[in-house]
């Protein structure tokens, strides 16, 4: 039986909150209006994150505070924090604890969008240029190992060896995650099965270890444990295979970075791969030298041939499969309104527009 999620996105009703807006060619999106009232529960611990985040970001050096403070102050959607925060609550628990995982969760994370911009000579993120930029690859890349450094000293402060060991292995599996999709690069011969194993790797594991910390945190029984982390994972799937979509439909201000970027750096997306397999002779073969070549020469061809081959529709269904995965996961979770927000979210991760 379909969720609440597959019939939000196939009948185009709204959220539990109403928080789904019609756009002009009839599908749905989250306004930003919506989505700061969707995370409104956890808005006030929020707060108290970013306070821990930069306050975490001191250092005697001033180049490090001032790339941190760049690239933090950035903004993004911080939905790795924000899926901590929620977890923690829908479990249950009421202590402070959850601020100091959270912020380091966002460490980790922006370690990892150092070091990709630098490896994928990334110039525009967020809507600015990268830090790497800015500051030069030598900074950004010694910045990013102080951000992991730091979160695994806030680690041990946790005082959990259960926290230590997630957040360890996640750390691990990240790294491995970013070795596989530079394998991946410029080889027309990956497959789906490999693509999926880095997004699980190199995105969804993160997502992962912050839905399961709230349960850990809350003392949840194992059941309810694997639980939040097949939620984090699902959603965390979804969310990279719609960003991967967005690379061919969203503008640079809709994504806040350089449109066609994959294209560039000679990354087999499912959109690409999907027209690699399915698509005609011609096109096969503009796929396959495009993912050879890299580069945004042929942007326009690839674009057009994706949007005729249906890519785009496949990969939404993947996303969508994914989501609604996360969402009977949710349904697991103590029923409270927390549980309904993170619900709600697996709506947002398909419906984003950035």
């Amino acid at each position: 039986m379909r969720g609440k999620l597959a019939r939000t996105v196939l009948r185009g009703e709204g959220s539990s909150n109403g928080f789904l807006l019609p756009s002009r060619n009839g599908d749905l999106i989250l306004s930003q209006s919506s989505a700061t009232a969707l995370l409104a529960p956890v808005a006030a611990d929020m707060r108290a994150v970013d306070a821990v985040i930069r306050q975490r970001l001191s250092s005697e050096v001033p180049l490090v505070e001032q790339i941190g403070e760049y690239i933090i102050g950035a903004g993004g959607k911080r939905l790795r924090p924000v899926i901590l925060l929620l977890s923690a609550r829908a479990f249950g628990y009421e202590g402070h604890r959850h601020h100091e995982l959270a912020a380091v969760v966002e460490f980790i994370h922006t370690a990892t969008l150092l070091h990709d911009d630098v490896v994928d000579e990334s110039e525009l993120r967020r809507g600015r240029q990268t830090a790497n930029a800015v500051f030069g690859n030598a900074a950004s890349v010694l910045v990013g190992d102080f951000l992991y450094s730091r979160a695994f000293q806030m680690m041990v402060d946790a005082g959990s060896m259960r926290i230590m060991e997630i957040l360890s292995n996640a750390t691990n599996v990240i790294a491995e995650g970013e070795v596989l999709q530079l394998l991946n690069m410029h080889d027309p011969d990956v497959t789906v099965e490999r693509y999926l194993q880095v997004i699980r790797y190199k995105t969804a594991k993160l997502f992962e270890a912050s839905a399961q910390l709230g349960a850990v945190l809350a003392g949840a029984d194992a059941a309810m444990e694997e639980a939040a982390a097949e939620y984090g994972r699902r959603i965390g799937t979804a969310f990279q295979l719609i960003d991967d979509m967005l690379d061919y439909t969203a503008s640079a201000e809709q994504m806040g970075k350089n449109a066609g970027d994959d294209l560039r750096e000679g990354k087999p997306t499912l959109p690409l791969l999907h027209l690699l397999e399915h698509g005609t002779a011609e096109q096969r073969e503009l796929a396959r030298d495009a993912i050879v070549q890299g580069g945004t020469e042929h942007f326009d061809a690839v674009f057009s041939a994706i949007h005729a081959s249906g890519a785009l529709d496949v990969t939404f269904a993947a996303a969508q499969h994914e989501a609604e995965a996360a969402e009977r996961a949710a349904m697991q979770f103590p029923d409270s309104p927390l549980k309904t927000t993170l619900i709600d979210l697996c709506a947002f991760s398909l419906q984003r527009q950035s």
